[in-house]
Parts: C-alpha cells; sequence; structure tokens
C-alpha cells in the first residue's frame, strides 16, 4: 500500500471508527496487513486481502484470550459486515472500535448480535442451551448432565424476559444490561478481559504486543 493510500484510509477510517485516533487507526492497518502476509497463510484465498474465519480466529486466541470456538465464530459473523467470509481492513478496524472501546449501547448491540445466533432477531432458549452448555463442569455420576444448564437457562429467562414470551428480544436484553451491566456476556465471553481492552485515549501497545507473536 502506497503512502498516499495509507493516509487515505487512515482519514477515511478516523471518520467511521470513531473511538480511535488517527496514529491507532494507522497502527491497526499496519498491523492488519502484516499479519494477513504473514509465513503459512498462502493456503488461503483470502492470502494478502484479509482474515478468513480460521486466522481471525488465531487472533482472537492470540491477542484477547478467546478460546470458545463457537462464540469466535459469531465474533468473525459481527465484524464480516458485507458477508462475504472475510474479513477487510475497513471491517478490522470499525470491529475493533466497538469491541475494545464501544460505548455501552454498542456492546450491548454487539453482544446480542453474537448470541442470536441464527440471526432472527431474539436469543432463543435453545441458543441459550447451546452457549452455556460448556459452562459447567459435568460430573460422571450425574444421570443427567444437562439439567444444571436448563437450570441456569431458566434462571436467565427469568431475570431478563421482560414480556414473558420465551426468549429474549433486543429490548429484553438491552434492558436488562442497562439494569445490571453484569449481564453484558450473560451467555458467554465475547469482549475482550479488561486487562486487555483499551480504554480511551489509551495506546494499543498491549494489542499489538499480543497480535505481533502470531508474525513469529
Amino acid at each position: 500500500m502506497s503512502r498516499r493510500k495509507l493516509q487515505q484510509l487512515v482519514e477515511s477510517l478516523g471518520r467511521s471508527a470513531k473511538h480511535f485516533n488517527k496514529s491507532e487507526v494507522e497502527c491497526l492497518i499496519k498491523l492488519f496487513n502484516a499479519l494477513v502476509k504473514r509465513p503459512g497463510q498462502s493456503n488461503s484465498r483470502f492470502a494478502g486481502v484479509g482474515f478468513d474465519r480460521n486466522m481471525f480466529r488465531d487472533t482472537l486466541h492470540s491477542a484477547f484470550g478467546m478460546t470458545d470456538v463457537m462464540l469466535m465464530d459469531r465474533v468473525f459473523r459481527t465484524f464480516d459486515r458485507d458477508n462475504d467470509s472475510c474479513i477487510s481492513v475497513v471491517e478490522w478496524v470499525e470491529g475493533l472500535s466497538v469491541f475494545l472501546r464501544g460505548t455501552l449501547e454498542e456492546r450491548i448491540k454487539y453482544c446480542f448480535e453474537v448470541y442470536d445466533l441464527n440471526g432472527d432477531g431474539y436469543i432463543s432458549r435453545e441458543e441459550m442451551f447451546q452457549m452455556l452448555k460448556n459452562s459447567l463442569l459435568k460430573q460422571p455420576s450425574e444421570e443427567d448432565p444437562d439439567e444444571g444448564i436448563k437450570d441456569l437457562v431458566d434462571i436467565a429467562l427469568k431475570k431478563m424476559d421482560y414480556d414473558h414470551d420465551g426468549k429474549l428480544s433486543f429490548m429484553d436484553f438491552e434492558k436488562a444490561v442497562r439494569d445490571e451491566n453484569l449481564l453484558l456476556e450473560a451467555f458467554g465471553p465475547c469482549l475482550p478481559d479488561l486487562k486487555v481492552s483499551c480504554t480511551r485515549h489509551k495506546p494499543l501497545k498491549p494489542i499489538i504486543n499480543r497480535s505481533s507473536s502470531l508474525l513469529r
């Protein structure tokens, strides 16, 4: 990428990725370019262009400590706004703007999109069960190890289902989170750890250092 094109992209993303300053945007663009061109990615049909699902998953794991494959795939879908199965540099920077420094309103919308597995506008009982099923340690002696998960789903619905229709609409989810912020990630970690996430005006060095491990 020429210096002129880089600066044009920085200017554009400086407006759309509003939680980053221009120097941070430029840094993230350079990191993106380094990651997509790193050795070992030549087999991907998106090599040198953007992140495919596996590359993005590797980055989430290395930089942000995420381990839940299903949730990482859902994060991929929220970043991939044009649904072409590739995270472009624009989607990368704009996605990270919310992922790292989004307002509560932005994070509520983001988390709801992650948890709405089939994209129908609701988090169903079945989707809650799917996301929570790995959250409990199953004891070999348990006759029905899924009972504890079903109990968790019932508790979540009792706490968050304000219109009592057996599923969570965005309005249900938003009201529940605004009443109790800890419910933002009620169905699994899909945001970076507070120790990793950078607050506004702090540099991105911790993120870059973690991501750079992928380049070695």
